[in-house]
């Protein structure tokens, strides 16, 4: 049922698929270099530590911008999904070696908070010497009203865990983040009529949901 022109040639050879996150990686790779950011991470971020190998501060720094963009589940996912393309993605920074899940593992454990205030400099710098935005962004409906949208909730599905075995022969379970996975905030008696404890929602930061997210829905 082909048409005589046309020739079908199939290869059995598996070819992995770029991950779909790559581009967005790509982007704030340009965006890191052309600003000076990477550059200045480069020469005010130094953490020298023994048997540090080949690997320098930085090759650390865009692995864990790799991981933040990607959205990976977890570190290990994002270096199975990134290893076909191990090369490609340090190249964007400028870099030429990938490290191993286990030397980046060594140098956080490792890392001083000395260090760690020196990286977070740089990106306050670059942030004040950046112009501010003509506006704050949002929605707009069809009448040109603005709506600011606010997302303060992002550990709500990574603070929930497993079910535990309750018996007797066994000792009472035991949450580590019990607090954080605490039920609905349902807003201070300070607040009054403002607080509308009927439709509070569960929140994982009840003192932001109470300050912010509670004022302005109401």
């Amino acid at each position: 049922m082909t048409h005589p022109s046309v020739t079908i040639q199939v290869n059995l050879e598996s070819m992995p698929s770029t991950p779909s996150w790559m581009g967005e990686v790509a982007a704030f790779a340009q965006v890191l270099t052309h600003g000076g950011l990477l550059k200045a991470i480069q020469n005010h971020v130094q953490f020298a530590r023994a048997r540090f190998g080949t690997y320098d501060t930085i090759d650390f720094v865009v692995v864990l911008f790799g991981y933040a963009l990607s959205g990976e589940r977890s570190l290990s996912a994002f270096y199975e999904r990134l290893s076909p393309f191990a090369d490609v993605f340090m190249a964007l920074f400028g870099r030429h070696r990938l490290p191993d899940r286990s030397t980046l593992s060594r140098f956080l454990s490792a890392l001083d908070q000395a260090t760690v205030e020196a990286l977070r400099t740089q990106f306050q710098e670059d942030l004040v010497a950046r112009p501010s935005f003509a506006s704050v962004g949002g929605l707009w409906d069809r009448c040109a009203q603005p709506y600011v949208v606010v997302d303060v909730d992002g550990t709500r599905q990574a603070a929930r865990q497993r079910a535990l075995p309750q018996l007797p022969s066994l000792p009472a379970p035991h949450r580590r983040f019990a607090q954080v996975a605490a039920p609905g905030y349902k807003g201070r008696e300070a607040w009054g009529s403002r607080a509308h404890p009927d439709h509070a929602s569960a929140s994982a930061y009840p003192s932001i949901h109470g300050h912010v997210w509670g004022l302005w829905q109401w």
